[in-house]
């Protein structure tokens, strides 16, 4: 059985978490800003640069799922443990194939690809997987992560 909410503060995103959040959102906001501005070698390398950075925080996302399922304090869900597992080695893939491709399709392949993550990241807290606080913290830092990946990609 999922665990439940026990008061409103456990909705509350953690101080280091949010702000260990947002500072990992600068390097997409300030790559996917110069963008527009640079040209020739200098765009390729802030492309490069801004894929990179999407495929390493995509990674992370992966992880946390990882983690909660091989999680010793984790509480019997209703999802079996190879299943998290399974989820959680895609977006790797994902951002691998990613830096495979052009900079440009690469960035929308990482920017659907953190998108489908916090699906995931939505359900996990609705099963009892996740912490009630994650949702708070993972939709601000998705859209401000996917909006970077597709300004990017468009500049």
């Amino acid at each position: 059985m999922p665990r439940m909410m026990s008061n409103r503060s456990d909705a509350t995103v953690p101080g280091s978490a949010a702000w260990l959040g947002g500072c990992g959102a600068l390097p997409f906001i300030a790559l996917s800003c110069a963008a527009p501005f640079v040209s020739g070698p200098t765009k390729t390398i802030v492309m490069h640069a801004l894929a990179g950075y999407g495929a390493v925080i995509l990674s992370f996302l992966g992880g946390v799922h990882w983690g909660l399922a091989i999680a010793e304090t984790r509480a019997p869900s209703r999802e079996p443990v190879w299943i998290r597992l399974a989820v959680s080695v895609l977006p790797s893939l994902a951002a691998w194939i990613a830096l495979l491709t052009p900079a440009r399709a690469g960035s929308f392949v990482l920017a659907a690809s953190v998108a489908a993550m916090l699906w995931v990241d939505m359900r996990a807290t609705r099963l009892g997987d996740a912490p009630p606080w994650y949702p708070r913290l993972r939709l601000p830092l998705t859209g401000v992560v996917v909006v970077a990946l597709l300004f990017g990609a468009l500049a």
